[in-house]
């Protein structure tokens, strides 16, 4: 072949694979362009769900690049169907783990007293396999504490709410603004943390807690309306702590009433459970208070805690969260089993 036969192969050879190049490059972009716009789509049509609305285009932005990463971690986890759990997209997708966590979980953790306390339950040994007191109508509907890290009170508003049902068969909405505004002597915090033993502390010394329609929850520190906090509609005698790391100590509360409990909230799986028994990730750091309503055991025989949240009913199984249950750890699964409490009346 001569040279200039030569030459001209090599230049057919170097612009097939210029040609080839570039159609790859723009398959590629064309991909990239696919999924962004697929993604932009997904993120429009969950703003319009939940009513979300940014202040600017640079927000919008930030917000779509957090969205996207946890859209994909969400996905990736679901994907992968090795947990008895699954994550969803909720009403948190735009935010990042810190920003969820600092804003919702205000339980203000502290260091557990080693001097015994009576336990009133502690001689039960008959107990139920399964319990739900949602079924027994000690439990009001879902509640969504918003952006305000007041957990605390929503805790110890669900246990009270219950042992209110169970001593005068009637089942009250209590109001957890009348806690965020007056009960700020203390630990309690309002928006900023507190703890459920201090909100039954201030219930008993304050003679009682008038209801959510008399006292409807804002979601923001307010000042405290007295006329309304003298209005009594429930009061409670006391309150007791659960012995300490012992799964079977909390199983004799949660069987004779509502429980309050703390449990570390942080995870990002937690943020984005959708339902399942969770028996995720998470540590013993002590971040958000909850409210344990029943216990039973799941199909596979994975037995859990049956846990009432105050994120909305959009979040988990319609509000609620199974946890595992007897898990070997002493301090159960996120520490549920370290600082529980309940009031007595």
């Amino acid at each position: 072949m001569d040279s200039k036969n030569q030459l001209q192969h090599q230049s057919t050879y170097l612009a097939l694979i210029l040609l080839l190049g570039a159609s790859l490059v723009c398959e590629a972009t064309s991909r990239t362009s696919l999924e962004d716009a697929s993604m932009y789509e997904r993120h429009r049509q969950w703003m319009s769900k939940f009513g979300r609305v940014y202040s600017d285009n640079n927000e919008r932005h930030k917000r779509f690049n957090i969205f996207r990463q946890n859209v994909a971690l969400i996905d990736s986890f679901n994907n992968a169907n090795n947990k008895p759990y699954n994550l969803a997209v909720n009403q948190f997708a735009d935010l990042t783990n810190e920003e969820f966590t600092a804003s919702r979980n205000g339980f203000k953790g502290h260091m557990c007293s080693n001097k015994a306390t009576p336990f009133i339950y502690e001689n039960i040994t008959a107990l139920p396999s399964t319990v739900d007191w949602r079924t027994k109508g000690a439990v009001t509907p879902i509640k969504d504490q918003g952006q305000c890290g007041c957990c605390w009170a929503f805790s110890a508003v669900a246990a009270m709410e219950g042992v209110t049902k169970l001593t005068t068969g009637t089942l009250i909405s209590l109001s957890e603004q009348e806690l965020v505004d007056c009960d700020t002597k203390g630990e309690d915090q309002g928006c900023q943390g507190g703890l459920m033993d201090d909100a039954f502390q201030f219930i008993q010394k304050n003679k009682g807690l008038t209801t959510e329609s008399n006292y409807p929850y804002k979601g923001v520190d307010g000042t405290c309306n007295t006329n309304e906090e003298s209005n009594h509609a429930a009061t409670i005698n006391g309150f007791q702590d659960v012995p300490a790391n012992s799964e079977d100590a909390l199983q004799k509360a949660v069987a004779n009433q509502p429980v309050s409990v703390a449990i570390d909230a942080s995870g990002f799986e937690f943020q984005f459970y959708s339902s399942g028994v969770f028996t995720g990730s998470c540590g013993t750091q002590l971040d958000h208070g909850v409210t344990a309503v029943g216990y039973g055991k799941d199909d596979d025989g994975t037995k859990y805690w049956l846990v009432k949240n105050s994120w909305g009913s959009s979040w988990g199984e319609q509000g609620y969260i199974r946890m595992q249950r007897d898990v070997d750890a002493k301090e159960g699964l996120c520490g549920i089993a370290m600082q529980a409490s309940f009031p007595t009346a």
